[in-house]
């Protein structure tokens, strides 16, 4: 598939998804929407794939969130869908409104680079990915709440998640911009580095994620958000499932601790990891 919004880059076993609209502050739109539907599940099928890095084109924006063109003029989701039937059939199907939001189906670790304003359907983007790193120039912010549009690609689910849940309702029902450091702070991202060195540093840590045995890893992330919201008993049943299926693979499980008692370098990619 060819991207008119978007690039998508591949470079050894790191994917680097770009929202390319920085006319608009890399706002997302319908058809943006779709192509990033594709993209994700491209990197999710990808065996070579091993780690997802998303940021937005040009020194302003992440993504500054819904295009409101397209929210004020219907050019996207609400003008293709005018039957309330089949708008509800898409509503509960959809990947996501404003991206690949509300699939849980990739297991391989994400990065999201922050660099510039990151609001309202950006910020729940931002959200969905598993580590996010901001340059000293990000601001967040559920902006939306400024023009009456709800909460859509998960940020009411993932933010308590994140910052615990009476923050999460405050930056909700305030919608107030907050810059990198309070987001460091809070946990929304986990370092702030200069704008110049933000690129280099997601893809030093994703190089770094690739050199490890990717098994454990999508194992791992699977366990954590089947678990999260279930009772304790029922988490550690579905851990002890991801656990079990990695011992199942074999020599697969225990090429790291041979390699570590015969004092050598694992071999992970002879163990299909």
């Amino acid at each position: 598939m060819s991207y008119k919004n978007i690039f998508y880059e591949k470079d050894g076993h790191v994917v680097t998804i770009t929202l390319n609209r920085p006319e608009v502050h890399n706002a997302l739109s319908w058809e943006t929407a779709q192509e990033l539907h594709k993209a994700w599940q491209t990197f999710r099928d990808d065996e070579d794939a091993y780690v997802a890095i998303m940021t937005g084109a040009g020194d302003k924006a992440f993504c500054s969130g819904w295009d409101l063109k397209d929210a004020a003029f219907q050019t996207g989701v609400l003008k293709e869908f005018k039957d309330y039937d089949k708008y509800r059939v898409h509503l509960y199907n959809s990947p996501g409104p404003c991206g690949y939001t509300r699939r849980l189906d990739i297991f391989k670790p994400t990065i999201g680079a922050i660099n510039g304003y990151c609001f309202a359907a950006g910020f729940e983007t931002a959200l969905s990915l598993d580590i996010r790193i901001a340059s000293e120039n990000a601001e967040f912010g559920m902006l939306e709440r400024r023009w009456n549009i709800v909460l859509a690609d998960g940020g009411a689910v993932r933010l308590p998640l994140i910052v615990g849940f009476a923050r999460a309702l405050e930056l909700a029902i305030t919608g107030r911009r907050f810059d990198a450091q309070e987001a460091l702070r809070i946990g929304v991202v986990t370092e702030v580095v200069p704008q110049e060195k933000l690129m280099d540093r997601v893809r030093e840590l994703a190089e770094s994620i690739c050199e490890l045995p990717q098994g454990a890893i999508r194992s791992d992330k699977e366990a954590i958000i089947r678990g999260i919201g279930r009772p304790l008993e029922e988490a550690l049943h579905i851990e002890a499932e991801m656990a079990m299926s990695m011992l199942m693979r074999g020599d697969a499980f225990s090429e790291g601790a041979r390699a570590f008692i015969e004092k050598r370098k694992p071999d992970w990619k002879k163990q299909g990891l």
